[in-house]
């Protein structure tokens, strides 16, 4: 069957609407000829609102603190619950009901997923487990499934892609490689089709690479681009609208640089703005319009929230207070990023 372009279908195993590409309507990796999925709703719609979770940390030893906030206003974090065990330098995936953390250090290196319902409070249930025990995971996903790439045990690196199913619980499943073995700290960012992960850390020098992969298909990582600076810690979580990436902070001193990308091309990180303050070891989460990071290490651990409108330019502006300071992660997981 010939299928012509702008033809509309109903994906019954994603529940979405998809249009089909023309000839030369490629972009990216959704090559011209294939699927895409429309964009036709909000998380105010289906929520009520937009809410972060910050999840575990050091402060100084690790925390087992989760606490949210309401993305589009401002104010202090409020307690939500507790993970099953005290945690750091574990990674967060997010779907519109869900927020999913994985791996970490308890202070051992565990393969424990765990998840919570974002528009309740309470602790962290079973979901299942990673391929192997591993920490520094970096996370990212779209409505349907939840990548965690990269990472390290015992002092290595890893270069594994491995995924699962957000809807579902059991164990995750091999995706394919990145395209650079790194140690991650979190910095990976998504919209409804491409997860790019950026920068980390891979024995003896910071990196500034960027790859992505088709968050759909399974496959190795390409070369997307680098950032402005190298290094780790720029934001685990959710810091993107369907459209712009946001990095912030780093390793490099610690760093208040932000910078972002478009996620539909390819190319290098651009500048812009600053934090309000120089810190690692940030969590991020975000709505479709607003990043806001959370804690970080400053060298001192934080309690600072703060943010920035996506689709502008400029500097960070106060948002509130976390339950505790704490960093290395406080994991981000929100459910109206722009991945959904």
């Amino acid at each position: 069957m010939t299928i012509k372009p702008g033809a509309f279908r109903f994906n019954t195993d994603s529940v979405k609407l998809e249009i089909f590409r023309g000839a030369n309507v490629g972009i990216g990796t959704l090559a011209a000829g294939q699927w895409e999925e429309i964009q036709a709703t909000s998380p105010e719609v289906q929520t009520g609102g937009v809410r972060g979770l910050f999840c575990g940390g050091i402060n100084p030893s690790n925390s087992d603190v989760i606490d949210y906030i309401n993305i589009n206003t401002t104010g202090n974090a409020i307690d939500f619950g507790d993970l099953s065990a005290a945690r750091s330098a574990a990674a967060g995936v997010s779907s519109r009901t869900r927020g999913i953390v994985a791996g970490g250090l308890t202070p051992s290196v565990t393969d424990i997923i765990e998840f919570v319902t974002i528009a309740s409070t309470g602790n962290m249930t079973d979901f299942g487990n990673i391929l192997s025990a591993n920490d520094h995971l970096s996370g990212a996903s779209n409505s349907t499934r939840g990548l965690w790439a990269g990472g390290g045990d015992a002092g290595t690196t890893d270069n594994v892609i491995q995924y699962v199913t957000m809807a579902s619980t059991g164990d995750a499943v091999n995706f394919g490689d990145l395209s650079v073995t790194r140690w991650m700290a979190g910095s990976a960012r998504s919209n409804s089709t491409r997860a790019v992960f950026c920068a980390g850390y891979n024995s003896p020098a910071d990196q500034n690479t960027m790859d992505f992969v088709t968050i759909s298909t399974l496959g190795n990582a390409a070369d997307f681009g680098d950032t402005t600076t190298s290094g780790f810690g720029m934001g685990s979580g959710s810091g993107s609208s369907s459209t712009r990436a946001i990095l912030g902070g780093g390793s490099d001193g610690p760093s208040n640089v932000i910078q972002y990308f478009e996620i539909a091309t390819l190319g290098n990180a651009q500048d812009f703005g600053d934090l309000t303050s120089a810190r690692r070891g940030s969590g991020v989460v975000s709505s479709c319009t607003r990043a806001a990071f959370g804690g970080g290490r400053t060298p001192g651990e934080s309690n600072i929230i703060d943010y920035v409108q996506i689709p502008t330019t400029g500097d960070a502006v106060d948002f509130g207070d976390l339950t505790e300071a704490r960093s290395f992660t406080p994991t981000g997981c929100s459910n109206g990023h722009g991945g959904l």
